[in-house]
């Protein structure tokens, strides 16, 4: 078995010794010293020395997923909410193996994680023992950097490098796979106060030159627009964006994961584009004589035909990962840098240019404008309501309405998700926590479990789908015998509704399986999440009617405790706006 190892960093100061302890408490030392609050870790043979040394530690709170798959979405949504790695542990074996899905979406979604697992003694590594896989080959593809240990004095080393990794630059996840012999050795320890990575730099600065000529690239254009993304938040770089614009008076949309980065009641923004984004940010993007990608991958649910994709328009692209620059799309200026020190310094020069920051009255590009404010009003968001059947977009509406805006949301993945997109306001970044990358079903709980734990002080609450919903019902136990007051909101239409959606639309509405109530009695509303509920000591009610709907959102919002409300939806709403796959803005189907 290979072995990836990386330099031994050159300590900048003394470092500092420890007493004698086993591997497992090294490692549970390094995590205190690294701030660690909390770790969601399920117990196995090759974990048991960790989960020990986790007993003793007054620092760190472990928290017992019911699936290592849980856990790891727990832990997503711990860092997606704090913008620090999340932690995660599990057995070797099927343990690590139930990791996978999680560190893929992580991966895909730039998420902070550090990601342990125990793993056979050294001397069996490799002869097929109980309970071994490989998890450090598994999971290559999918991992920013990954570590067997194969010595107890590099734990330190390479826990403290760990969280650097995952934390700097592109943010990602990073595993250390932990032979049992090594945990349950003795050393001394030896802890390094910094780390430093031959060949890894992640404090990537613009040079001013290339920022100075998207300022005149700025001047020139007549229908400039920012397109930005995820790279925003985990660059911290919402409020630089926020000044940006208002200083450009250059119009916004976000992709999916960008939600929250610019906040969505602004004059400038256009919420989101791409698959199901609205009309008007589609059109506006592909439109665009200067397209400004701000922390953005070209995805392909973002930009339908790529090469079709503002196919006019002159297109920066600002990202600090390399690797995605003219990865997907090729661009006119492409510019390597940490997003909050690009839009920091043309923030300045623009203010010594003499742009002032404004909120509102817009002057720069009137007719630009005015083209905008005419597609929104040709096709807003909006839905065709009815009196008593509760239509899903109606719920998010409420729940918005409820709540002020000033709520995390997680969601599972589905019809649901785009809804929660579409009819939620975000103002906030950190506050939309979704599997947008890998489109993971069973995300949504579990990482509404990672964000409460992460902020008690705020309402969370889970939008889901009965199918996705399900994918991680087990949660609930932990839920509830951890006291966290994580809510759920599930629209139940019975079926796996965006697959629905697609059968109708490119199927002849042929079903494919995607029925999931009873067959043999199709009036029976199944599963019973009421009951299944009960059974683990979380409340929950069904709501069929909609003069029902808005008191059992509000009763939800008042528990104290984790609260599920199943609302009962119709499996014939589609979600629109809808660019089918590989097509144009310009097929964009809104009836």
């Amino acid at each position: 078995m290979k072995t990836k190892r990386s330099t031994k960093p050159a300590a900048k100061s003394a470092p500092e010794r420890g007493n004698v302890m086993n591997g497992a408490e090294i490692l549970v030392a390094c995590l205190e010293r690294e701030g660690v609050e909390v770790i969601f870790a399920y117990p196995g043979g090759a974990s048991m020395p960790m989960h020990q040394a986790l007993t003793k530690t007054r620092k760190i709170r472990t928290i017992l997923p019911r699936h290592e798959q849980g856990g790891v979405f727990a832990a997503e949504g711990y860092a997606r909410t704090t913008g620090k790695a999340g932690v995660c542990m599990a057995t070797s074996g099927p343990g690590a193996t139930n990791f996978v899905t999680g560190i893929a979406d992580a991966y895909m979604d730039s998420i902070p994680l550090v990601v342990i697992t125990g793993q056979v003694p050294q001397a069996m590594i490799g002869r097929g023992a109980f309970q071994e896989t490989d998890v450090f080959g598994v999971t290559l593809p999918m991992v920013k950097h990954s570590y067997l240990v194969w010595d107890i004095a590099e734990i330190p080393r390479i826990v403290k490098e760990a969280f650097y990794i995952a934390q700097s630059g592109r943010p990602g996840p990073v595993l250390i796979d932990l032979p049992k012999n090594i945990q349950i050795a003795s050393a001394k320890p030896i802890f390094p106060k910094t780390v430093s990575l031959r060949g890894y730099n992640p404090d990537v600065k613009a040079d001013d030159s290339a920022l100075q000529e998207v300022i005149g690239l700025m001047e020139k254009a007549r229908r400039p627009m920012i397109y930005c993304g995820g790279g925003v938040i985990s660059g911290s770089a919402s409020a630089e964006l926020l000044e940006f614009a208002e200083r450009a008076q250059i119009p916004v949309a976000t992709t999916l994961m960008g939600i929250g980065c610019f906040p969505e009641t602004h004059d400038l923004s256009l919420k989101w584009l791409g698959m199901h984004g609205t009309v008007y940010a589609n059109n506006a993007v592909n439109e665009a004589d200067l397209l400004l990608a701000i922390g953005v991958r070209f995805d392909d649910r973002v930009t339908g035909k790529v090469e079709q994709f503002c196919e006019h328009g002159t297109i920066v692209h600002i990202d600090i990962d390399n690797s995605e620059i003219n990865k997907n799309k090729l661009v006119s200026l492409p510019i390597l840098s940490d997003l909050k020190y690009a839009l920091g310094h043309m923030n300045k020069t623009l203010e010594k240019s003499g742009r002032k920051r404004l909120s509102k009255g817009f002057t720069r590009y009137p007719g630009w404008y005015a083209q905008i404010a005419k597609w929104k009003t040709a096709s807003p968001l909006t839905y065709k309501d009815t009196s008593d059947v509760i239509q899903p977009q109606h719920v998010i509406r409420e729940l918005y309405d409820l709540t002020k805006g000033d709520a995390i949301i997680t969601t599972g993945v589905g019809q649901h998700q785009m809804w929660a997109g579409q009819f939620y306001d975000f103002v906030k970044p950190r506050t939309f926590l979704t599997s947008a990358g890998l489109g993971t079903m069973g995300f949504g709980y579990p990482a509404a479990m990672g964000a409460k734990v992460a902020r008690p002080d705020k309402e969370v609450i889970d939008i889901d789908g009965d199918g996705s919903f399900l994918m991680n019902v087990q949660e609930l136990a932990t839920a509830h015998i951890e006291g966290i007051a994580a809510k759920a909101i599930i629209l139940n239409n019975q079926h796996l509704g965006m697959v629905v959606q697609w059968e109708d639309r490119f199927h002849g509405g042929n079903r494919g399986h995607t029925f999931l109530g009873d067959p043999k009695d199709l009036k029976r509303i199944y599963p019973d999440y009421v009951q299944i509920c009960k059974g683990f000591g979380v409340p929950c009610e069904r709501v069929r009617h909609k003069k029902d709907l808005r008191a059992a959102i509000q009763r939800l919002l008042d528990s104290k405790e984790a609260y599920i409300l199943d609302v009962m939806t119709p499996y014939t709403e589609h979600v629109l706006p809808m660019i089918p796959a590989g097509k144009t803005y310009k097929d964009i189907i809104t009836e």
